[in-house]
């Protein structure tokens, strides 16, 4: 967790949480209660849209904290608070300050002049070895282009524990490696029943993330305080079920600060009507965003831009008439156009060729996976 871009502040700050805190007896949301009017004793505002989140504000800044079961991280540009919070948390609990953040949850956090680097280096080496991945083979895609993945394709697994194990493992991986994001949310569909066509695939996946062992995600320092999100559906592309897949990447300036590739709940009748729950989805998105941003002390004035690549579902926004080839997608018309009205977001028209949604909609060939990684400002750190 970091502070916005161009706001002074000390290194973001993990402080640990003893086990004797809850005890092993005690539920976690016992504990999380206890622990949270501690903090909000102390004068903080926990938020209505992330209740892990709690914030502070004073003359001399702000100071964010994030809670997660037994650890903590601290950041802001109010110093003098940062310091006083630590030493009110140490009297009521058993606590240790680990110092600047580094290593978190698995996340690996890099801090050069310019921002900060987080990836998972370590974590993703660790499901090569439990994948047993010893061999120098790697790949340049997560999938074959135009592979179908179905429910019934070759022989059920003896044993589903590891396939299960290794899904869910890269599953935490997409949070510093967003390019293989749309292939774990297809291989997590097979959890139940998988098989020896969907354990192929995930070791497909894992020989591209060993050829990208060390690609992470940097987030600059200077970048502009502004939102802006692109968004994509197929359309009926999932050959099992004909459910569509809607994805959505979000900026914050130039660094990406949320994506997600999500089945739809149900069938869609036309392309438009996809395009208008991807749309109506990612104006969720934006909406929680810009409220969690608000939290943060971030106030956005200008509506947000959701780049779509479909003129007619434009179009239809922009029109307050309905007509009978748009009344199934009613609901999510009247969500959007509320927005819309509102200012929140705006809906300029992108060329597909840039339409950087299409990573999480989408198998894409080594050349466009390439691009669209650089342009989610996804990189390589040094071994």
């Amino acid at each position: 967790m970091r502070p916005p871009p161009g706001m002074p502040h000390s290194p973001n700050q993990v402080c640990k949480l003893h086990k004797p805190l809850y005890g092993l007896k005690q539920a976690p949301r016992a504990w999380f209660e206890k622990i949270s009017n501690a903090i909000l004793q102390y004068g903080f505002i926990q938020s209505a849209y992330d209740s892990t989140m709690f914030t502070r504000s004073t003359k001399k800044g702000m100071v964010i904290l994030l809670l997660y079961v037994d650890d903590m991280v601290i950041t802001g540009d109010d110093i003098v608070g940062i310091t006083s919070l630590k030493s009110h948390l140490s009297s009521c609990f058993e606590m240790k300050d680990l110092g600047p953040l580094r290593y978190f949850l698995g996340i690996e956090v890099d801090n050069p002049s310019d921002g900060c680097f987080i990836s998972q280096v370590k974590y993703a080496s660790d499901i090569l070895q439990r994948a047993r991945l010893t061999d120098n083979k790697t790949a340049n895609t997560p999938l074959e282009l135009n592979s179908k993945i179905n429910p019934f394709d070759r022989k059920i697994l003896s044993n589903p524990t590891l396939y299960r194990q290794l899904v869910g493992s890269l599953n935490y991986l997409t949070i510093t490696q967003p390019d293989i994001n749309h292939v774990v949310h297809i291989v997590s569909q097979f959890m139940s029943a998988p098989r020896s066509t969907h354990y192929a695939a995930v070791i497909r996946i894992l020989r591209y993330i060993k050829g990208t062992l060390y690609q992470g995600i940097k987030i600059s320092s200077t970048s502009d305080l502004c939102l802006l999100t692109y968004s994509e559906s197929d359309w009926a592309g999932d050959i099992t079920d004909r459910r569509s897949t809607t994805g959505y990447c979000l900026f914050l300036g130039n660094f990406l600060i949320s994506w997600g590739s999500k089945k739809q709940t149900v069938v869609s009748r036309s392309s438009a009507e996809a395009e208008y729950r991807s749309l109506a989805h990612s104006n969720y998105e934006i909406f929680w965003m810009r409220c969690l941003l608000e939290d943060m002390g971030v106030h956005l004035s200008k509506p947000t831009p959701l780049y779509f690549d479909d003129k007619d579902a434009i179009h239809i926004a922009h029109n307050d008439v309905f007509h009978e080839r748009t009344k199934n997608i009613e609901i999510n018309y009247h969500f959007v156009r509320h927005h819309f009205k509102k200012q929140t977001i705006d809906l300029p028209f992108v060329p597909s060729v840039m339409q950087l949604a299409d990573l999480f909609t989408k198998i894409l060939p080594s050349v466009r996976l390439e691009f669209f990684a650089s342009k989610l400002n996804m990189c390589s750190s040094p071994p």
